[in-house]
């Protein structure tokens, strides 16, 4: 069985990739949003060369053949290369779970059922008291018990999003939500480390859980001494993508808990294999999907079926007014439900992909001729 074409449909916020085989198998994989369509353009250059013609038939293999094109293609270690990798990857999971009849979860050695999930809000540009009701609304709506909001700036500089927003929304979000609610909050690298452990010891003190990305995620020493300085989880690692960078960081304790990205690091492949560096040194891993297109899909699947898995899966609560691209990709389109989504359990990832979607975008293949 081997690759016979990989083609996208591209936007410039999303790429879908699909890949056939020379025996009419097909599989559904997505590029990282945001500049999708240079991804694309990666995909084809540089990772489409070296992937058709490739056998595909045992997932055993997979590992390999990444490792192959990502050393073919040296001089190219970073983000684009491994948003490409992600889309071929994400393909081949898809077409073998429809080819065994078994969903992702299943092959990775779960099983698809509820996982419960955290409202995740991306906004800085409302007040403290209108987050507040939001998170209010929607817990009554989807019966969310875990939620996380923005504080600081991203890649602030130690400047608020505004004076004084961070101090007020800490205690506004407890207050209005008890002390039953799980909170977690992001930082978005915006902190040197001594502002980063004073802001810590305030969310201590509100009994906020998780402190993520607090300092520039590159200051891989400053984020060091956050998480020794602190009781709570420090966490972090959704924007690194090289493999040897996350052995260093899960051995040196960078964070308490590893946040690997599925499509910003190249796939369930490489993220399994962070996910059990994690697990060998005993840190769960609970990955970045802060967005509803097929990344969140990904992430279920995988959480569904990794020993390390944490409490929860981030999801998205941002509307149309936020992400209007990650609408119309698929169906069914995940819905909270009891602060739980649902693992989709039909083959592959489970899910639909919408014709009418496909139409409206530019289309690219690469075969073997």
């Amino acid at each position: 069985m081997k690759i016979q074409s990989i083609e996208t449909f591209s936007t410039p916020d999303v790429s879908l990739v699909r890949v056939r085989t020379d025996d009419g198998a097909q599989g559904w994989g997505q590029l990282s949003p945001y500049h999708a369509d240079i991804s694309a353009t990666v995909l084809h250059r540089q990772v489409a060369v070296h992937a058709l013609g490739q056998d595909i038939s045992a997932l055993s293999g997979l590992d390999d053949l990444l490792d192959r094109i990502y050393e073919k293609e040296y001089k190219f270690p970073g983000s684009y290369m491994c948003r490409a990798l992600g889309g071929l990857d994400t393909a081949i999971w898809d077409l073998h779970g429809k080819l065994q009849g078994k969903s992702v979860c299943e092959l990775l050695g779960g099983t698809p059922r509820p996982i419960r999930v955290y409202a995740s809000s991306m906004k800085r540009d409302i007040t403290p008291a209108q987050e507040a009701d939001r998170f209010l609304r929607l817990r009554d709506r989807h019966g969310y018990d875990a939620f996380k909001f923005r504080i600081g700036s991203e890649c602030g500089r130690g400047r608020d999003e505004w004076p004084g927003r961070t101090e007020t929304i800490i205690p506004t979000i407890r207050t209005a939500l008890g002390e039953e609610a799980d909170l977690l909050v992001d930082a978005n690298s915006c902190y040197g480390p001594d502002q980063a452990i004073e802001v810590g010891r305030m969310l201590q003190a509100n009994g906020v859980r998780h402190f993520e990305e607090p300092c520039p995620y590159w200051e891989l020493d400053w984020t060091r001494r956050v998480t020794e300085a602190l009781a709570l989880d420090v966490t972090g690692g959704e924007q690194d993508n090289n493999l040897a960078l996350w052995k260093h960081m899960i051995e040196s304790r960078v964070v308490d808990v590893v946040q690997p990205d599925i499509c910003y690091l190249g796939g369930i492949a490489r993220t399994l294999r962070v996910a059990r560096m994690a697990q060998a040194a005993g840190l769960p891993c609970t990955p970045h999907s802060a967005n509803l297109s097929l990344v969140t899909i990904f992430t279920l699947h995988l959480m569904g079926a990794i020993e390390n898995a944490g409490p929860y899966v981030e999801f998205s609560i941002e509307e149309s007014d936020y992400y209007p691209w990650q609408y119309g990709i698929y169906s069914e389109f995940p819905v909270a439900r009891d602060g739980k989504v649902q693992i989709p359990q039909g083959p592959g990832w489970g899910v639909e992909i919408n014709p009418s979607w496909l139409e409206r975008a530019d289309y690219r293949i690469s075969r073997v001729e």
